[in-house]
């Protein structure tokens, strides 16, 4: 159903000794080859909360043509990264870059895959990537067939491609939760482990179910900007250092694949 990718393609390239060397040739070439070195260019992080009840949905455009959206599901939500001007096809920008298809993901708050209500908050932060632009977005929609076929080179491709997109993160802040009574799921085991530090109250009139239910959610999305791409009004905006890609898919990602 998901990734079928072997751990290789998730390493990242070491380039300690490259810097260094790097860093003497600078010393070594004088003030003005000094002045021509580019220096770190500055990114952009962009910060907002929001609240959902079940069956609620809330959508936010937070960059020119980007726009956040926590789409309803009959089981809980699912984080989307979708064009803000553009018709919505079969894929979105998040989840392209948060391998793995068809499966467990970051992206779903809910209780599908048997996760257990308390089990979907307790999945806290969700981290996550998304497409930076349109360009990236069809490369990866483009690769994403081959992928399900389980195409060694294609999924290698995709997943170096995903590793360098644009790092996000939803944080639940609340919770409102009728727990459910079933066992927890091994899958749901290896990542829901921060039910203690997640507030949450639990709706006691409710009819209990092997799964439960989450009624309401309170969050905070905090959204890397790729470089060059400027934050709309509207949120809280952080200025960060761009970020070097990391050859990884998010950890949670990763843990994912390991298990299948």
């Amino acid at each position: 159903m998901g990734w079928k990718i072997g751990a290789a393609v998730f390493v990242g390239v070491v380039a300690m000794g490259a810097c260094n060397d790097a860093g003497l040739l600078e010393a070594q070439a004088g003030p003005k080859a000094q002045r021509a070195v580019k220096q770190p260019m500055n990114c952009s992080r962009v910060v907002f909360e929001g609240d959902v009840k079940a069956g609620e949905g809330f959508e936010k455009v937070f960059a020119p043509g980007l726009k956040f959206y926590l789409e309803p599901l009959r089981s809980g939500w699912i984080v989307r990264v979708l064009a803000a001007n553009e018709p919505r096809g079969p894929h979105d920008y998040a989840e392209l870059a948060t391998p793995p298809y068809r499966s467990v993901s970051p992206l779903l708050i809910s209780t599908d895959w048997s996760f257990r209500a308390q089990d979907a908050v307790a999945w806290n932060p969700r981290r996550f990537r998304y497409a930076a632009n349109g360009g990236v977005f069809r490369s990866l929609a483009g690769l994403y067939g081959k992928v399900m076929a389980n195409d060694p080179a294609s999924s290698a491709k995709a997943a170096m491609l995903a590793s360098e997109q644009p790092e996000a993160v939803l944080r639940i802040l609340d919770a409102r939760i009728v727990p459910g009574l079933a066992d927890q799921a091994q899958m749901a085991a290896t990542v829901a482990s921060h039910l203690a530090e997640t507030p949450h109250t639990v709706d006691q009139s409710a009819t209990p179910s092997p799964l439960g239910r989450v009624e309401e959610l309170r969050f905070r999305v905090e959204l890397d900007l790729a470089a060059g791409v400027r934050a709309l009004p509207g949120s809280d905006i952080e200025k960060i250092s761009c970020a070097a890609p990391t050859g990884e898919t998010s950890s949670a990602s990763q843990r994912l694949i390991g298990n299948r």
